[in-house]
């Protein structure tokens, strides 16, 4: 199934994925409307995998999954519209996979939103930690039994580098008492998509399920959309005092850690991971490039936030 080459931040899905068959493969790509996500859905369809796109907006849903058709002729794309924002959504979305699939290998919890102005879901969680986390835990839990079904699953969360600007602050999650920062509020949604990887790989890995944190690199895709000019440039000079250049990649670059984590046999037996580049991460030493920050694999921290996040969503859950 897998290619077992050394790849490096140059590589790309299409360098991944060479050799590999996946045919067999059943795959839930959220945010599957661009970018990342839409390369994901391209690549892993360009394989064999049939491919559910997961979006907010059907009308572009479907331009992506003419775009993937347009390139292979047999893609086998199933389109499935769910709000992240609203948990209501995201069950009635949950539903509708469950209705198609009875396994399923592979879920990227690709989508996200990056550094927007202060708004709330419609659960009231801000508006950050709830689209990058809360949906995503809750879609993920609600497709549990289909992954433990497929009997060797894997769930690829998408965090990123900005989890360096902060923990998760459990006391404020919301920003109900301090004054808003868009930054923070970012560093701590990426943060928890790295925790929510450690807490799932507690509760699934003895029933066969990875579980894997990605960052992706730093890519021009849709997700800095809320960015302006000067908040660019903040970013540069954040990295550069970090010791980083900040270098782009391209979206096939970009998603192609997602796609390794997703495909690489070299990580059976792995999980809790924090990958970059095609590779495993270690941890963040000041004056180096990449790695990832002790609180964002902490097994306390991990606990911690599944119990809020079943406080928000309003269910416990147990995995058979």
């Amino acid at each position: 199934m897998t290619n077992e080459h050394i790849f490096n931040a140059n590589s790309t899905t299409d360098d991944v994925l060479a050799g590999v068959d996946l045919h067999a493969t059943t795959a839930v790509v959220t945010g599957a409307s661009a970018g990342l996500g839409e390369e994901t859905a391209r690549a892993l369809a360009s394989k064999g995998a049939k491919v559910i796109m997961v979006a907010r907006r059907t009308d572009k849903l479907q331009a992506a999954a003419e775009r993937i058709r347009s390139e292979i002729d047999d893609a086998q794309l199933a389109l499935v519209t769910l709000d992240l924002a609203d948990l209501s959504s995201v069950r009635e979305g949950a539903k509708t996979i469950n209705s198609k699939i009875d396994r399923l290998e592979l879920l990227i919890n690709n989508a996200g939103l990056m550094a927007c102005n202060f708004a709330t879901t419609a659960e009231g969680c801000e508006m950050q930690f709830g689209t990058n986390h809360i949906g995503h835990f809750l879609l993920t839990v609600l497709l549990a039994p289909a992954l433990i079904a497929a009997q060797g699953a894997r769930v690829i969360n998408l965090s990123s580098g900005g989890h360096k600007y902060g923990p998760v602050d459990f006391a404020d999650l919301h920003y109900q008492q301090k004054a808003y920062d868009k930054w923070l509020a970012y560093g701590q949604a990426k943060t928890a998509n790295a925790l929510f990887t450690v807490g799932l790989a507690k509760r699934l890995a003895d029933k066969g399920v990875q579980s894997f944190a990605v960052h992706p690199g730093a890519i021009v895709t849709k997700l800095g959309r809320h960015l302006s000019a000067d908040d660019i440039s903040e970013m540069m000079a954040e990295a550069k005092k970090a010791g980083s250049q900040l270098q782009y990649k391209s979206i096939p670059q970009g998603a192609a850690t997602s796609v390794w984590a997703a495909t690489s046999a070299s990580l059976d037996g792995k999980n809790a991971l924090y990958l970059e580049d095609c590779s495993i991460a270690k941890l963040a030493q000041d004056g180096v490039d990449g790695g990832y920050m002790a609180y964002a694999l902490d097994e306390a921290e991990a606990e911690k936030l599944w119990q809020a996040s079943e406080h928000i969503v309003g269910e416990n859950f147990t995995f058979g």
